[in-house]
């Protein structure tokens, strides 16, 4: 928006003016002031021409045409009227008295309406001078006024009424308002159905408070619309659009309300717009926007987007305020008037006129300015100033061409300022359609012909260099033309498209197209060209090769008015389509696999009133209607805001920049895109498209990348070839498109290379058609694998022809040929031909031909041809079944021993036995393994049960064994039945068959721990009938009848009393049932009859009820006994397996018990090293017996005389001496041994004290030196652990235990004791030397409050 000139007339300064624009074409403005004058400008802002006055004009109008602009004065009765065409001025008169006040011209035709101070009307007819005088009208000064499309006259006037009249002036409606009308409008009201009763409603301002809206059919129901009290008064409305009014009011508010009934007395939009008072406003259909001035400004709206305020005008000099606003009709200009009495107009909308050559754009920045500018190369911009509005522009490389009808100014661009010079002006033989520049030549284009001339040549030059086109007299009319470098380009209704070459002005080529082309658009070398034709398809021309390509453009869109060539130096290929709302962009891919191809890219979308001018690098230079250009990045082309280093995308938009990258062959960008964020994918496409373009160097590194090991190889193979069909054919292989690929390799010079690609793709039939063409060896070959995919899917028929065609008959291809042999020998049983097809199959050498053709026969029901065919292949499982199945069991017997199926010797077996044939059978039956059946023919036909023994004791069958045990039965034998009923699981056969045959026991010893309880039960209940206690007893316990249990154990005989006491000690300790415990000890203490038991029995019922400390004490009474009756061995085993019970139970050990268990140990001791000949050991152990010699009451002469006779040995000849005088007692002496009394009595009587010296060792505990056998330390008080192997106590360094038994011994003495002994002295369990391990820390056996020893 730009201010375009200013008008400001002396004679107007201070006072308010008066201004029309020229209807319909806004080439003149009339102007009219405080003096007596009109004054008409044009559009440029000079003047043409002055009407004087005889008053102050008061009112003016242009008609509908814009030809005669009609004025009235004051003092005046005559209309003056200004014919635009001719410049005259006229004038009529109009036979009014009074003054006039009011002039209108119709909306439609040639009629005038004029009104006067008193209210009286005039219509004048400017055709036919008919003058209607209407008095009367109204009574006062009519001020405003309107006439409707329909030609109807609305009328106010200061009597606060408003009239609607005929265009004869006859009065339709009269209608009294609130106050004076001021403003008025005919429109159409917004409805929902489109009426077409055309313009039927008026809009009145009224009193500058109120809005009126009236339909002038029913005026009675009229609208009054009332607004905010702060908006002020009405200052201006306006109807626009589909029924909505825009207002003004004076305290700068900007209203917008809708007429639809439904909508109405809603405000759409509100805007305060200027701060203290809005003076006018206006509308431009042409344009869409709206505009209000008022606080020295004005503010331009769109109408679809009424909130945006798309321009604002300050006027800072204008201090007294501005005026009124209005639009000329084609929305360039925009007039406004101020109070000081000057006229701004501006600029509002340019016609959008440019041309680029290369880089260098020309456009139109001003009605009369062209700016020529090159930002791609940086230039500073020049503007040259034109003589006329151009209706074409065009730009060379260094010159502009400017032009209307059919004249055209020239000029060259210099370096010196202002930038430019006019050349010349030249006028051409008619109207000129368009021209083009190059370097030194220009071509206008008018009434179908085109002039070609130079630019800078001397008059004679140019008249020898002019030359008209086309230069023949065909009728062709050219309808665009197009300058190149070197080349003219131009096209004809008839279709043709001509290349002229400007050097020498001969036609190069020409291509013929089958309708008239309508516009050409070369690239900047003139090497490739677009044109549309008359059907609006747009296609590609190469014209080098015009013959051959000719490519028609994808998805070209009808509407698409204009190309542009990409001008980047490395996008040759590339060029954008465009119409007024959209983009298209389009590339040429001219080498790929699939030929030379255009594809369109994608589409951008264009702003409103945007033409594009150039294109460079994917941004699109556009001229806009305000006079600017802008720059539009295309969306095809976003990938380039990513090199630059703007982006976090996200994976769709990625990959879509990589497509777009791709189809513009843009591979060095899709490289970068890939590496930054690409997945596997990605490079995948890349890969293809590179493989599509025939890009080998790249794609290798591409799929290199993306590590697709197959592919790089498979590239790397076909590099280096030459011939391009065959590159491709390779390539379209690779992609997978086979029919391309083979069309390719056969236009190549290797075409052998289809053939080999459809065997390995097993594409049979085009192999074979391959082959027939280019390599007759291979049918065979080929014919083969085809037969076995024909079989495969079960075409027998050509399977067969082609097994047959395969046959080469050549020894060097035998194994083929074999083959196929088999193939025919299959092909044939399929259709048929059994006898051959079995003859090929019996003479081939293949095992598995002869089972596959065995199958086929199977399947045909052919048992004994297929029979005959496995057994020629050894398939003898296969034969014998097949051979069952026709019944030759000859033949089956045969195979048997060859046979391993179960099932056929089932088969064969079953045969046998229906031919009573039984020993066979049975044979049969076993190798079938089917043992039920085996039995049963032993047992039933060949009577011999010992064999069907051995195979249900072998085999487990529960079949079988009740067949025995029915045998059995049979013989009276029924023990053996009851065994073989248990053993076939039929529990209640035999338990009834025990009962009634007295067998009980037999059953119960068999069925053993497998019964259930309820068998159990059963048995004991049958037992206590019988009076069999231990058994009853026994059964019961196993039933858990615990207390039955017991009294029948305590009722059996003594004869079998020690049995029957263990069994009820054994269930009293499952029982756990006090009741149960007391009735046994009561037993056992003999208080039920008077004879006590052995205490045995009472430990043993202790320990089965885990209650350790009785049975302790029990064992300690038991030892005692033991120990009494002389069984020392027995005594020590009872106290050594109750001490480790106790131990094991974390139960404190009776003192008593450590003792007498250690005593014990001690005698036990002796025996061992006596018979080891440790004479010395053996009496210390001795000496510590006869200490304690009265537990051992039965044998105390022959202790105390061993004691005598090894202290002697050993040299404790003191020891020895208080012994002997032991024995000599009275009641001891004469049980002395004879041998010995002699030498004992001598002892006595001569006696030796001598005595050898104990050895100490240190306590284990507190480490004070002791005597080796003290086992009580004077010094701790503690008792010490003993080694079980001497007796010594034990030492902290000499530390082990026995594994089994966990007793300690000195390590040294124990591995010495090992070295002749062979079991452990404590425990009796077998042990060896190795099994010994020292112990270092022996701390946890030294535990005193553990075990109280």
């Amino acid at each position: 928006m730009k201010s375009f000139f200013i008008l400001a007339e002396k004679a107007w300064a201070g006072s308010n003016i008066l201004y029309r624009w020229q209807k319909t074409l806004g080439n003149y403005i009339a102007v009219a002031g405080q003096d007596n004058s009109v004054n008409i400008f044009d559009r440029h802002g000079h003047k043409v021409t002055e009407l004087n006055l005889p008053g102050r004009c008061v009112g003016m109008d242009w008609d509908k045409d814009g030809d005669i602009l009609v004025v009235i004065a004051a003092k005046s009765s005559s209309i003056y009227l200004w014919d635009a065409s001719v410049n005259k001025t006229s004038q009529i008169d109009s036979g009014m008295r009074d003054q006039m006040s009011l002039i209108l011209w119709s909306k439609t035709g040639p009629l005038l309406a004029v009104g006067t101070v008193k209210g009286n009307l005039l219509i004048y007819n400017q055709q036919t001078s008919r003058k209607i005088p209407v008095l009367g009208k109204h009574t006062k000064k009519i001020t405003c006024g309107c006439w409707s499309s329909q030609n109807l006259l609305a009328l106010g006037s200061d009597d606060n009424t408003l009239s609607i009249s005929s265009h004869e002036g006859d009065t339709i409606r009269q209608i009294t308002l609130r106050g004076e009308p001021a403003e008025m409008y005919f429109s159409v009201m917004k409805t929902d159905e489109r009426s077409s009763q055309g313009e039927n409603t008026v809009s009145v301002s009224v009193g500058k408070k109120i809005l009126m809206i009236f339909n002038i059919n029913d005026p009675e129901n009229g609208i009054r619309l009332t607004f905010e009290h702060h908006y002020g008064n009405i200052v201006s409305h306006r109807w626009f659009g589909d029924g909505y009014i825009l207002i003004g009011f004076s305290h700068g508010y900007f209203v917008v309300i809708s007429t639809h009934i439904r909508e109405i007395g809603n405000e759409l939009y509100q805007f305060h717009n200027h701060k203290d008072s809005l003076n006018s406003v206006a509308i431009s259909a042409a344009l869409s926007k709206a505009a209000s001035c008022g606080d020295n400004s004005i503010k331009i709206h769109e109408l679809s987007e009424l909130k945006n305020i798309s321009n604002v005008i300050q006027l800072d000099d204008e201090t007294k305020g501005l005026d009124q606003l209005s639009w000329t009709d084609d929305g360039q200009l925009l007039a406004i008037s101020t109070q000081k009495g000057t006229l701004h107009v501006f600029l509002t909308k340019l016609p959008i006129l440019g041309d680029s050559f290369g880089t260098r754009l020309a456009y139109l920045t001003s009605l009369l300015e062209v700016t020529v500018s090159n930002q791609v190369e940086r230039e500073s911009p020049v503007a040259i100033d034109v003589e006329v509005e151009p209706t074409f522009i065009a730009v060379g490389p260094y010159h502009v061409a400017v032009g209307m009808n059919n004249k055209a100014w020239f000029y060259a661009l210099v370096d010196q300022e202002p930038g430019f010079i006019k050349l010349k002006e030249v006028e051409y033989l008619g109207t000129i359609a368009s021209m083009c520049l190059n370097s030194d030549y220009a071509a206008a284009l008018f009434e179908g012909k085109v002039q070609l001339q130079m630019i800078e040549a001397k008059d004679q030059e140019e008249k020898k260099q002019m030359k008209l086109f086309p230069d023949d007299d065909r009728k062709d009319r050219i309808l665009c033309h197009a300058l190149t470098t070197d080349f003219l380009y131009y096209s004809t209704d008839s279709g043709n498209v001509v290349c002229v070459l400007i050097e020498d002005l001969e036609t190069v080529s020409s291509y013929t197209h089958s309708v008239g082309v309508r516009k050409v658009f070369p690239d900047l070398n003139g090497t490739r060209l677009v044109f549309i034709d008359d059907k609006s398809c747009g296609f590609l021309l190469s014209p080098a090769t015009a013959r051959d390509s000719c490519l028609e453009l994808p998805n070209f869109s009808p509407t698409i008015t204009g190309v542009l060539w990409d001008n980047w130096h490395a996008d040759r290929g590339v060029f954008v389509a465009y119409d007024s709302e959209k983009v298209y962009t389009y590339a040429l891919h001219k080498t790929t696999i699939y030929g030379p191809r255009v594809v369109l890219v994608g589409t951008t979308t264009l702003l409103f009133s945007q033409k594009p001018l150039l294109l460079h690098n994917g941004e699109l230079t556009c001229q806009t209607a305000s006079g600017k250009t802008s720059e539009v990045a295309l969306s095809t082309h976003s990938f380039l805001k990513r090199s630059t280093g703007v982006s976090t995308d996200s994976f769709p938009e990625l990959s879509k920049q990589l497509s777009q990258a791709l189809m513009l062959k843009r591979f060095h960008e899709a490289w970068d895109l890939c590496k930054a964020a690409g997945t596997n994918t990605d490079w995948s496409e890349v890969g293809k498209a590179c493989l599509v373009h025939m890009e080998v160097e790249l794609a290798i590194q591409v799929y290199r990348m993306s590590g697709n090991v197959g592919m790089v190889l498979s590239l790397q193979s076909i590099q280096g070839i030459e011939d391009m069909n065959l590159v491709a054919g390779h390539l379209a292989m690779f992609l997978g498109d086979y029919n391309l690929a083979q069309d390719l390799y056969l236009s190549s010079n290797c075409p052998i290379a289809a053939l080999e690609m459809r065997r390995d793709l097993l594409h049979w039939d085009s192999a074979l058609m391959l082959a027939k063409r280019l390599a007759e060896d291979q049918i065979p070959f080929i014919s083969k694998e085809y037969a076995a995919h024909l079989e495969f899917i079960g075409d027998y028929v050509n399977a067969l022809a082609h097994y047959e065609k395969g046959m080469t008959n050549n020894n060097k291809y035998q194994d083929h040929d074999e083959a196929c042999q088999a193939g025919v020998a299959r092909m044939s049983i399929r259709m048929g031909d059994i006898r051959r097809g079995a003859a090929q199959a019996i003479q081939h050498p293949s095992r598995i031909l002869k089972k596959e053709c065995g199958a086929i026969l199977e399947s045909m029901k052919q048992f004994s041809e297929a029979a005959q065919l496995y057994e020629k292949g050894q398939y003898y499982d296969k034969a014998a079944s097949v051979y069952i199945r026709c019944k030759n069991w000859a033949k089956v017997g045969e195979l048997l021993p060859h046979v391993s199926s179960p099932k056929i010797h089932l088969q064969f077996a079953k045969a046998k036995e229906a031919d009573g044939k039984y020993k066979d059978a049975a044979q049969a039956y076993e190798s079938a393994k089917d043992w039920e059946n085996v039995i049963r023919v032993l047992l039933d036909h060949l009577n011999n049960p010992e064999e069907a023994v051995r195979i249900v004791r072998e085999t487990q069958s529960t079949d079988g064994a009740k067949m025995v045990a029915r045998f059995f039965l049979r013989l009276n034998d029924y023990g053996s039945a009851i065994h073989f009923l248990v053993l076939s699981q039929c529990n209640d056969e035999a338990f009834q068959l025990a009962q009634q045959h007295g067998q009980m026991e037999v059953y119960a010893d068999i069925i053993g721990s497998e019964a259930t309880q309820e068998d159990y039960q059963s048995i004991a209940l049958y037992f206590e009938g019988e009076k069999k206690h231990l058994q009853a007893g026994k059964f019961f316990q196993k039933c858990g009848q615990f207390s039955r249990a017991l009294k029948h154990f305590l009722k059996c005989p003594n004869t079998e009393d020690n049995l029957a006491v263990e069994m009820a000690i054994e269930t009293v300790g499952q029982a756990k049932d006090s009741s149960l415990t007391n009735q046994l000890i009561d037993y056992l203490m003999g208080e039920s009859d008077g004879m006590p038991k052995d205490a045995k029995y009472l430990f043993r019922l202790y320990m089965a009820l885990q209650q350790y400390r009785e049975a302790a004490r029990t064992a300690i009474i038991i030892a005692r006994e033991e120990q009494c009756a002389g069984n020392y061995r027995n005594a020590h085993d009872v106290l050594f397996s109750m001490y480790t019970e106790l131990q094991a139970q974390k139960i404190k050990i009776p003192a008593e018990m450590a003792t007498n268990l250690m005593t014990l140990h001690s005698y036990l001791l002796v025996k061992i090293h006596v018979k080891r000949g440790d004479h010395l050991k053996g009496a210390r152990m001795l000496i510590r017996v006869s200490n304690n010699i009265s537990k051992f009451p039965a044998h105390v002469v022959p202790i105390l005389t061993s004691a005598v006779i090894e202290c002697h040995r050993a040299g404790l000849r003191n020891s020895a001496f208080s012994f002997a005088a032991m024995l000599m007692r009275p009641e001891y002496r004469n049980e002395i041994d004879p041998k010995y009394r002699k030498k004992i009595e001598a002892m006595v009587r001569r006696p030796d004290t001598s005595e050898l010296e104990e050895e100490t060792t240190p306590c284990p505990y507190c480490g004070f030196q002791l005597p080796q056998n003290e086992l009580l330390c004077i010094s701790c008080k503690n008792n010490l652990p003993y080694c079980i192997a001497t007796g010594h106590h034990m030492l902290k360094e000499d530390w082990s235990t026995c594994p089994h038994c966990e007793f300690p011994a000195l390590y040294s003495q124990f591995i010495l004791l090992l070295e002749t002994e062979t079991v452990c002295p404590m425990c009796s369990e077998a042990l060896s030397a190795n099994q010994v391990k020292k112990i270092s820390d022996c701390s946890r056996y030294l535990q005193t409050d553990d075990l109280d020893q």
